[in-house]
């Protein structure tokens, strides 16, 4: 059987979460029985409704959850949410959980949703797709998706790719994150370090002083280019000591200035001035001096 090329770029990204739901297929017989027109919303008791197993969003501002909550209070559900029937009569979340959640906050009785036959594979695709369309999501919940998507489903990162409309290349890289130790991976979830900075350094994920690297990351705010400078120089250590720039002539106040302060931090310091303006950089060698210079500035 020959497949289009659009039935396969059907389950992408870029189509919604529609394109993740069985077309054509005809509904359950009891479901049918109970609600002749499956596909529209109806009220169901939150009581009935239980939590998303597949659910792979870690994070929920509960500001957001309160300012939800007071809208709905106001203007009711205007989207609903996603439920599968369950053989015990009640419903498992497939999307929604946010609206869900501030229902519940709004202590509301009922909330309008859709219902749908799905399997526990399509039930958590939605899930990731759902979360992948928002913006906040953060990417170590990302990276935890698509892991289990390998791992619970057995797909490969072409297949993970092909079923969420990301390429297979940022997919390797998300799923890189988990190679993080766990300290660096909850800088990661509370944005402390963006993602640039993760996979900069992700190259140095066996030194031993990867977490003291990642502080000085985030002490010193360093830009994602900066950082992946730092860790080649690191990995590369021979390359900053090649073809030194010779001494540039010093005007002998600056030089005093500099003397003083080489003496007082203890280590090499330069002053680049021109005209009363310019900058001055203090190297260390090893991250003690970096330590011992951070609490002298601080001044602690």
């Amino acid at each position: 059987m020959n497949i289009s090329p659009t039935d396969t770029k059907r389950r992408a990204l870029g189509k919604g979460l529609d394109s993740l739901l069985p077309r054509g297929q005809p509904p359950a017989p009891a479901l049918a029985a109970q609600e002749p027109d499956a596909g529209r919303p109806r009220e169901i008791t939150l009581e009935l409704i239980d939590r998303n197993p597949f659910q792979t969003r870690s994070q929920v501002q509960e500001s957001d959850l309160a300012e939800l909550a007071a809208s709905i209070v106001s203007n009711g559900v205007v989207q609903p949410i996603l439920v599968r029937p369950q053989p015990n009569g009640r419903f498992q979340l497939i999307a929604g959980e946010r609206r869900w959640r501030a229902s519940q906050l709004a202590k509301k009785a009922t909330i309008p949703a859709i219902l749908r036959q799905v399997s526990d594979e399509q039930a958590m695709e939605i899930t990731i797709v759902e979360n992948l369309q928002r913006e906040d999501l953060n990417p170590m919940d990302q990276a935890r998706a698509f892991e289990r998507l390998a791992t619970e489903f057995h797909m490969t990162q072409e297949q993970i790719a092909t079923r969420t409309g990301k390429d297979r290349v940022s997919v390797a890289n998300f799923m890189r994150l988990l190679k993080l130790p766990p300290n660096l991976q909850h800088q990661v979830e509370s944005g402390q370090l963006s993602f640039g900075h993760a996979r900069a350094l992700l190259a140095l994920r066996d030194h031993p002083d990867l977490e003291k690297l990642a502080r000085r990351v985030v002490a010193l705010s360093l830009s994602v280019r900066q950082t992946e400078s730092m860790v080649q120089n690191i990995l590369n250590p021979e390359k900053e000591s090649k073809e030194p720039k010779p001494e540039p002539v010093v005007d002998p106040n600056v030089r005093e200035v500099k003397d003083r302060l080489q003496r007082a931090l203890g280590l090499k310091v330069s002053i680049e001035d021109k005209n009363g303006r310019g900058k001055v950089i203090i190297q260390y060698s090893k991250l003690e001096e970096f330590d011992t210079l951070l609490e002298q500035l601080a001044g602690k």
